[in-house]
């Protein structure tokens, strides 16, 4: 069964999201090689996880695509940007050199790293979370997502979404993200700009 929205649903943020899905498959298949590199940006609530998703159960091509998202990386609550630059290090830049990358996954319960995954350089890779897209890891990336959505939608949908675990750092992240944004113009680097409701 597959994990994208139906293309007949009358929810306007599954069917943004579908839209997008139907035209980054065509740029990935543009991208005309075995093993493109995805980053999906946006803020929190945005719709990432979600596009990811849809991506690899829509994928172009037969074989394993691998998913990474950045809440597995990001080393606490005030870790976007090291968790970005973790994965620009460990992910990214083995992928771009033909290098296997071995990034640690963020136990958020012991505030602790626990075991390691590898990304094997030869396989398609999506990276989706806040932050991603920025000067040092946009070269590394052949097709650039940006999710643009107001902050209402985005912080009920995360809220529904994570509950009481997010609620009382919402404003921290929103800084870090705000930072992001400010200083990294992440629309300006997407090759794709997606609005979702």
């Amino acid at each position: 069964m597959s994990s994208a929205p139906s293309r007949s649903s009358s929810d306007p943020v599954a069917h943004a999201l579908d839209a997008a899905a139907s035209s980054l498959i065509g740029a990935i298949r543009a991208v005309a090689a075995l093993n493109p590199v995805v980053l999906i940006d946006g803020r929190s609530g945005a719709g990432k996880t979600s596009l990811a998703r849809s991506l690899v159960a829509r994928w172009p091509a037969a074989g394993r695509v691998q998913l990474v998202a950045l809440d597995s990386v990001y080393p606490g609550w005030d870790g976007l940007d090291e968790g970005v630059e973790l994965a620009r290090a460990q992910i990214l830049v083995p992928h771009a050199r033909g290098l296997i990358g071995v990034w640690q996954r963020w136990d958020w319960e012991v505030g602790a790293p626990a075991e390691a995954h590898a990304v094997d350089p030869a396989l398609p890779l999506i990276v989706e979370g806040s932050g991603i897209l920025r000067p040092s890891t946009s070269p590394l990336g052949d097709v650039r997502v940006w999710l643009d959505s107001p902050g209402a939608s985005r912080r009920r949908r995360a809220l529904t979404r994570d509950g009481d675990a997010y609620r009382p750092h919402w404003d921290r992240w929103a800084r870090q993200e705000e930072r992001h944004v400010t200083r990294d113009e992440p629309m300006r680097l997407a090759s794709h700009v997606f609005a979702v409701p």
